[in-house]
């Protein structure tokens, strides 16, 4: 079961949901209906539920205003900026995740979409304005293109590389590494669970293909949980 938090987007195909799983409870950003077979799900809504009259509902198209982001800004648009970025794909930038306090990840983040829109000079300074904020939140324009796995231009990921630490793998979690493992995976013929295809944002889909790859192994209990430790990471880019 999830808790549906509001529309993400405006085309309402992505909401925020608020999800009891290992090892704590999570809020993130969920296509709809879900990551995977979403014809299996059925929503409900008490019948008792009001509108607070105090407070209008949010518009998640419209741009929350230029004030809100930048040195010393901390509120919730920032954090819903940065996981719009790490949908498409600057993730990368962001050491710990998205957060409410803006950063230089947040700048970086926002300046590599801008650049990959083609924009330069003040168009790509690394903050949001309206146009910016159009595209991220209608699907827009093009994506950031993951920086190369390999070290190597040119070359796909060739698996050389040590174990990065289980703490980059959880909820909440948005790194390169996330993505490099679901590449993998998805070589491995572990992608199924995908519906979209790796990100860098860790989430169920991923769990759930590592799980079966650990299955595959012969394991299972806490061995095949879905989260890699270096053991797995060894075999699976072995």
């Amino acid at each position: 079961m999830v808790v549906f938090g509001g529309w993400a987007n405006a085309a309402r195909s992505r909401y925020i949901a608020y999800e009891q799983t290992r090892p704590h409870a999570v809020k993130r950003t969920t296509p709809y209906a879900y990551w995977s077979n979403s014809s299996q799900y059925k929503a409900y809504r008490y019948k008792n539920l009001a509108t607070d009259p105090g407070r209008p509902p949010q518009d998640p198209a419209r741009f929350p205003g230029a004030d809100k982001f930048g040195p010393g800004a901390n509120n919730r648009h920032v954090t819903e900026l940065g996981r719009m970025l790490s949908g498409r794909g600057a993730g990368a930038h962001y050491g710990s995740g998205p957060g409410p306090r803006w950063s230089e990840a947040d700048r970086r983040a926002t300046q590599a979409f801008q650049q990959a829109q083609g924009w330069t000079g003040a168009d790509a300074d690394g903050i949001p304005g309206t146009t910016t904020w159009d595209y991220l939140v209608n699907g827009k324009g093009k994506s950031v293109r993951p920086p190369s796995d390999g070290g190597r231009p040119g070359h796909e990921d060739d698996g050389r590389a040590a174990f990065p630490g289980a703490g980059h793998f959880r909820p909440g979690q948005v790194n390169g590494h996330v993505l490099r493992l679901g590449r993998q995976l998805v070589r491995r013929g572990f992608g199924r669970h995908y519906a979209i295809g790796p990100g860098t944002s860790w989430g169920e889909a991923d769990r759930r293909n590592v799980a079966e790859f650990q299955r595959a192994q012969g394991w299972s209990g806490a061995d095949a949980d879905g989260y890699p430790g270096e053991h797995t990471w060894r075999l699976l880019f072995g």
